[in-house]
């Protein structure tokens, strides 16, 4: 079975749904309680860690709440789990809409195996990095917008402090490291982060290098998902478009191609000796 995550009829841009739906609920609710509990903003601000102006934006629908502030904001306002109650539906509201599927299963893997073409793998940028990349994209993300999909995008690499840890393995196109997104300095901040990433015992980073004849995978980059259910879902997109995949025979095509493109990349080892090896040319 083929799973579309976002079709056609979903061409609505996620930065539109900001001000709808649990979103919007979730504001609603929280102001109710505030009023309630008879706190100004300035003051619930100052005993949860943020901003009035933040908070009215949480309370107006226009800005997607962290996790802590959620939990925080129960605890504050005496709210026994009623705006816990919303935090899974509102933490998926923080992707684009073809991306939720897979931030749900991401965040829940017991291990990953991702290709990356275009870009360095979300799970790899720094904060500038991811930055740079989202305010190239076409048509002009609003700078609100911006600011909600990097918060979401640095939460998602706490998967690496999980424990026990997944495994994760990335193989990387070269010439995706030799793109220089968001300048050189950013550049080599990634490739640093990239490295240290690659220290961990439960991550293995490999280069593809743009010389290899023989390159197993041309249709472009995907992810196999090893799910916390004991299941293996493959994920591709492109284009703002996402499938999750369930059948079994297409998800053994992708492991075999994945395995494949591991014997024609470099080795781990050999991978790191090349990104440092990069880095003292920039």
């Amino acid at each position: 079975m083929t799973v579309t995550a976002r079709g056609e009829e979903a061409a609505q841009r996620p930065e539109d749904e900001a001000g709808t739906g649990v979103v919007t609920a979730f504001g609603r609710q929280l102001k109710l309680l505030r009023v309630q509990a008879g706190l100004e903003r300035t003051e619930f601000g100052r005993r949860v860690g943020y901003s009035a102006d933040t908070v009215a934006s949480i309370e107006q629908g226009r800005r997607i709440p962290q996790a802590r502030f959620i939990e925080q904001a129960d605890e504050v306002l005496g709210a026994g789990g009623l705006l816990l109650a919303l935090k899974e539906e509102v933490a998926k509201a923080q992707y684009p809409a073809f991306f939720r599927d897979m931030a749900r299963l991401e965040a829940r893997a017991a291990a990953l195996n991702l290709y990356a073409v275009y870009a360095v793998p979300g799970l790899l940028q720094t904060e500038d990095y991811a930055r740079a990349v989202f305010h190239m994209e076409r048509p002009l993300l609003d700078d609100e917008v911006i600011e909600q999909r990097l918060e979401a995008r640095m939460v998602r690499q706490a998967i690496f402090g999980r424990r026990p840890a997944p495994l994760v393995s990335f193989v990387i196109e070269e010439a995706v490291l030799r793109r220089p997104i968001g300048g050189a300095n950013v550049m080599r901040e990634t490739l640093e982060q990239i490295l240290l990433t690659s220290q961990s015992r439960s991550v293995e980073v490999q280069v593809m290098p743009i010389e290899r004849e023989d390159n197993a995978a041309l249709g472009g980059p995907f992810s196999l998902i090893d799910t916390d259910k004991g299941q293996r879902v493959a994920y591709a997109e492109v284009q703002d478009h996402s499938r999750l995949y369930t059948d079994a025979g297409y998800v053994r095509t992708l492991e075999a191609r994945y395995g494949i493109l591991r014997s024609q990349a470099l080795t781990p080892s050999e991978s790191v000796a090349f990104i440092e090896k990069l880095m003292g040319d920039t």
